[in-house]
């Protein structure tokens, strides 16, 4: 009884110490405790650095595999730095495959286009023909070889007798250089002598020559491009009977590849690597300029060189019919040339711009100088590489060629 009475005389004086009211107010004057309403939560603290971690994550996989091309970008070859009008291209070193013959296994081939030994004389014997057929080679060397393969091919389709073809001044080179100045006409005429029968000259008997290129009854044109041989056999040659001695033009691309037997495909190949024979003087001067290239240092070695054709002259850009960058005077003066030369695809040129920009996106417009130089660094040739321009005047001048000359320093060229 008297520790009971004790325990509660030490509780009430404990409850009537300053701190222990204050303690009692507090607790009094706080408002009730109620249960939360259930619903959603928001984030917590562990849930926003897991999503941090999720986005670090991303971004390190798709830097991961974004990683390889971007390398490769930045170490491109053709990845070059503008200033001003000069271009400064990476150091890069060539692949040592970059100069090997890709086709080094057919150096070991044989030609099989030669005539054989044992083969009869398709030729008829004496003065027999169909008559007499001539055409103007166009174009430049190339092209002219084309038409002289043609025009025997076709001589032979329809047993005719070929006249010397007659070499076409290019409205681009101004060149008067005839058969004789190039090629052996001996060899020429003797080599195909089983195949056709070919003379230097028109006939004596030929009164008409000089109307033999501008007489409509003389010529025969509208002749499809890559015609077949039964369209020769068809409608021109029955002319050709008629009227002994006829020409045809134009010339270009008028007989097709696989719609004419295999006999005159390797006849072709006989004209062009056996019977085009060019003249002593021209191939001892081809060696010798073949040699200085190679040796351009003066040392004795032997270096690689890449000879360019830019086909980008005046008329190959008119002919294409293909916009480029440049003035508008350049722009006026590139249509007045076309409307002059080719009136009747022009028209009136409002055609003309969809036309272009169709032909660019099939890729059958010819590339500017700046496009090829692209080209050839991302093939991997460096700027180092010596470049010989072998075509004629290019289109734009020295303006044009600047970009390929910025990065290929070691150019030569007749600009």
């Amino acid at each position: 009884m008297a520790e009971l009475r004790y325990s509660t005389v030490a509780a009430a004086r404990a409850s009537n110490s300053p701190a222990k009211r204050d303690s009692d107010a507090s607790f009094a004057l706080s408002p009730p405790l109620t249960p939360r309403p259930r619903g959603p939560q928001a984030p917590s603290a562990s849930a926003s650095y897991r999503i941090f971690l999720a986005f670090l994550a991303f971004l390190f996989l798709a830097a991961l595999f974004s990683a390889p091309s971007i390398w490769s970008r930045l170490n491109a070859p053709y990845l070059c730095q503008k200033d001003g009008i000069t271009l400064h291209c990476p150091e890069t070193k060539e692949p040592s495959s970059l100069w090997e013959n890709p086709r080094a296994a057919t150096t070991s081939w044989k030609p099989c286009a030669e005539r054989r030994s044992n083969e009869p004389s398709d030729v008829p014997p004496g003065n027999e023909t169909s008559g007499y057929i001539f055409i103007h080679a166009e174009g430049g060397l190339n092209q002219q070889r084309i038409a002289i393969c043609n025009a025997v091919a076709i001589a032979k389709i329809m047993k005719a007798t070929l006249i010397l073809p007659v070499l076409k001044q290019d409205q681009i080179w101004k060149d008067q250089t005839k058969f004789e100045d190039i090629f052996d006409v001996d060899h020429f005429i003797n080599y195909l002598k089983d195949d056709v029968r070919i003379v230097r000259d028109i006939p004596d008997w030929f009164t008409e020559k000089d109307e033999l290129f501008t007489s409509i009854k003389r010529t025969v044109k509208n002749i499809p491009k890559y015609a077949s041989a039964q369209f020769y056999i068809d409608n021109v040659l029955p002319r050709i009977k008629e009227k002994k001695i006829m020409s045809i033009k134009p010339f270009v691309d008028r007989l097709g590849y696989d719609n004419v037997p295999m006999e005159i495909n390797r006849l072709r190949c006989r004209v062009n690597y056996h019977a085009l024979k060019f003249l002593p003087d021209i191939g001892e001067m081809a060696d010798k300029l073949a040699a200085r290239m190679r040796n351009r240092t003066g040392t004795g070695s032997v270096n690689p060189y890449m000879a360019l054709h830019l086909r980008f002259e005046k008329g190959m850009v008119g002919l294409s019919f293909c916009d480029f960058a440049g003035t508008r005077e350049e722009k006026e003066m590139m249509a007045a040339y076309r409307q002059k030369e080719w009136p009747r695809r022009y028209k009136n040129g409002s055609h003309l711009w969809p036309l272009a920009l169709k032909k660019r996106k099939e890729g059958r417009c010819p590339l500017e100088p700046g496009e090829i130089a692209v080209i050839l660094r991302a093939l991997g040739y460096t700027r180092g590489t010596q470049i010989y321009v072998a075509s004629g005047q290019v289109y734009g001048g020295k303006n044009r060629m600047a970009p390929l000359r910025n990065m290929f320093p070691n150019l030569v060229s007749t600009i």
